[in-house]
């Protein structure tokens, strides 16, 4: 794997890159041949608080976490541990349903993590605006597969092409914990 490891407000040394390389490279263990994709790492630091982000684009899957914590080694850890369980759900369940249903493959869509809350500024009420803006394939899958991905990215919600109906649909995680499917009359 080849590594891109950027800093926001922290130099990042040898050491931190080592012990980055380090970590994720030990994800390799739970691949048959060595991923050729290249991992995206980002370091920042804001008030005491040291946050990682670690993007692993790959063909048929996107894996991505992000962790804070107030010491950066003790946030890489945390981080890859975040990707492991995510292979490790990829290759159960995932992998389990397909076998059932007799698919060859997946395919993940690569959305980006969702916009995280951010403190707003009093706006006014006359104005709306837009302060990110998202672009990414539809993959056409059924419920319960969108269901699965909008857990393994840890997300509200998941737009994706139902594969029955060949509309674009959103399934959501609800306050009570179950989830809702959102699809055009």
């Amino acid at each position: 794997m080849k590594y891109n490891i950027r800093g926001e407000n922290v130099e990042v040394t040898n050491a931190i890159k080592e012990y980055v390389e380090k970590k994720i490279g030990k994800l390799e263990r739970y691949f048959d041949s060595p991923p050729t994709s290249e991992v995206h790492v980002n370091i920042s630091v804001y008030n005491d608080e040291q946050q990682i982000e670690v993007t692993i684009p790959m063909t048929n899957l996107l894996l991505r976490a992000e962790e804070q914590h107030n010491d950066l080694y003790a946030a890489i850890d945390l981080v890859v541990d975040k990707l492991e369980r995510q292979i490790r759900k990829y290759k159960t369940k995932v992998n389990r349903k397909f076998k059932q249903n007799g698919s060859p493959k997946h395919i993940f869509a690569e959305m980006e993590r969702e916009v995280q809350a951010e403190k707003q500024a009093e706006l006014d009420e006359d104005e709306l605006d837009i302060v990110r803006t998202k672009r990414f394939d539809l993959k056409p899958m059924d419920s319960e597969e969108a269901v699965l991905q909008m857990d393994m990215l840890g997300h509200a919600f998941y737009v994706f092409t139902n594969s029955i109906t060949g509309s674009t649909s959103v399934v959501y995680r609800r306050r009570d914990g179950r989830y809702g499917l959102i699809e055009p009359s």
